[in-house]
């Protein structure tokens, strides 16, 4: 029972998941061509839409992140009590220290990407985009009013 509740518990963070990457390449999609048109729609329109859009995509990932946040303590509390826990193992690994040691320890190279070689979570680098894109379309409003 404990295991099949389990299982469950795994499928339906895997769907979040899936949810969350449908929802970022609906988003990208819609922006870029926003982008793309903004010839066609007028500058400031596909500008102040695209603003509304990327706010609307960085609240829907916030949302993303704290349902998953809530999802993995869950699952990795059922584990202690199956015969293996490959999430909370999984983490560890994640957490350690950098994998491409060798590249590290070199002097200069080493201590410019050590910063960058460690795991950074999905919801950190998927905020970005969104940002990124506001920028953009704030960037063109800035520009269709000078």
């Amino acid at each position: 029972m404990l295991f099949e509740q389990y299982k469950l518990a795994v499928e339906m963070a895997d769907r979040v998941s899936a949810r969350r990457g449908t929802a970022n390449a609906f988003y990208f999609t819609v922006s870029s061509a926003l982008l793309a048109a903004s010839e066609t729609l007028g500058l400031g329109l596909a500008s102040a839409a695209g603003i509304l859009l990327a706010l609307a995509w960085w609240l829907q990932l916030s949302s993303y992140r704290k349902l998953s946040a809530a999802k993995w303590p869950v699952i990795t509390s059922l584990e202690p009590q199956l015969p293996s826990q490959p999430f909370a193992d999984e983490w560890t690994v994640l957490k350690a220290e950098p994998v491409e040691r060798a590249v590290l320890q070199s002097a200069r190279i080493g201590r410019a990407i050590k910063p960058l070689s460690r795991y950074a979570e999905l919801g950190l680098v998927e905020q970005v985009v969104p940002l990124v894109f506001g920028v953009l379309f704030l960037i063109a409003i800035v520009m269709d009013v000078t």
